[in-house]
């Protein structure tokens, strides 16, 4: 169905900045500017791909103080696991880094997504570029 490789940011621009175009750019309520920035090139970036036709479907980024974030899936493969299996890999490369926990600053509609996946509400719900966000956390324990 589809497979995730985590990537530096040089593999990665030719995927992941299309889907984010695809998903910041062409979804209504997604804030403007966020589609790509200087943090990328200090990125581990999880990419996943379709295993039918090996065309990228979903795409994150794990910055180096465990801020998970520039999440994006298409529409198509949305509730088929790819949301998952990104965070899954993007969370375990944060415990192999030694991070203790892993952030994420999502839209409210999205929380719950976080919510199933062990994050837990950090602060108050603020607003940016139009949209209500919440700040979101989740500790990891080690792998020994």
């Amino acid at each position: 169905m589809f497979r995730i490789e985590l990537l530096e940011w040089e593999q990665a621009r030719t995927t992941a900045g299309p889907i984010r175009y695809a998903i910041f750019m062409g979804e209504p309520d997604a804030p403007p500017g966020i589609e790509l920035d200087e943090q990328d090139k200090d990125c581990v970036h999880a990419i996943a791909y379709s295993t039918a036709d090996e065309k990228a479907v979903g795409t994150g980024r794990l910055l180096p103080d465990g801020q998970i974030g520039r999440f994006a899936v298409l529409k198509d493969w949305r509730r088929l696991g790819v949301g998952e299996a990104l965070l899954d890999a993007l969370t375990e490369e944060a415990r192999k880094r030694g991070c203790k926990e892993v952030m994420v600053s999502v839209p409210l509609q999205a929380a719950d997504f976080y919510r199933s996946n062990g994050f837990v509400a950090d602060g108050k719900v603020f607003e940016e570029a139009g949209s209500l966000y919440e700040k979101m956390r989740k500790g990891l324990a080690s792998s020994a």
